[in-house]
């Protein structure tokens, strides 16, 4: 991971300014979601994903080991096992 030498202040509620320029980088928009969990030490946020990983399909999605997939795919995933 490279540090881009950007810091943060937490404020009292828990808050902080994602800067613009991840937020560009990112394609994080206002009223976007984003995931936060751990790993070790390290807290991760990234960009929810709102579609299929698959075929892109935004409708009917299920969460499988931390990405979305549509019933279509996991049928068709069901069917290749």
């Amino acid at each position: 991971m490279r540090d881009i030498g950007i810091m943060r202040r937490v404020d009292q509620l828990g808050r902080f300014v994602l800067p613009k320029e991840l937020r560009r980088k990112f394609q994080i928009e206002c009223n976007d979601f984003l995931q936060i969990y751990t790993e070790g030490d390290r807290i991760i946020i990234q960009k929810a994903q709102n579609n299929c990983a698959l075929c892109g399909r935004a409708e009917d999605l299920v969460d499988f080991n931390d990405k979305k997939l549509c019933s279509s795919c996991v049928g068709l995933i069901k069917e290749y096992l």
